[in-house]
């Protein structure tokens, strides 16, 4: 019996990797189904995601309400930081962050929640990160 291997991008990927490139899978099938926004991991997306937050932050909801909302906004931001610079996923327990080449830290998800409350920006994150968006 033969048995074939498919393999993907996220099979090359540190373990760290694979649940915050899952939240973000998952955030650009919500977004393309429930808000008809297509998120195509580029720099530029970054901006659609940065407004659709400060709409929700207009309508005021409480942070627990939209808590796994953010995670995937910041998700997809590392996964298109990481797409641009070829930086890794890192984890300790529920803790994820990126490691760009250079040696440089960054925490999308926390951007992401910073954004929420009006004080970061998932695209300005993005270029200090990259140098671009």
């Amino acid at each position: 019996m033969t048995t074939q291997y498919a393999t993907t991008q996220t099979d090359y990927r540190p373990s760290a990797a694979a649940r915050p490139a899952r939240w973000a899978a998952d955030t650009v099938a919500t977004m393309r189904e429930g808000a008809r926004l297509r998120l195509d991991y580029s720099t530029q997306s970054l901006w659609r995601v940065d407004r659709v937050i400060e709409e929700i932050r207009r309508d005021h909801p409480p942070y627990e309400a939209v808590a796994r909302v953010l995670r995937g906004f910041g998700a997809y931001t590392g996964e298109v930081i990481a797409r641009e610079t070829g930086a890794e996923w890192c984890a300790t327990a529920d803790t994820h962050w990126l490691r760009t080449p250079d040696g440089r830290i960054w925490d999308p998800v926390s951007e992401a929640r910073r954004a929420f409350t009006g004080e970061g920006s998932l695209r300005g994150l993005c270029r200090e990160a990259t140098g671009s968006c």
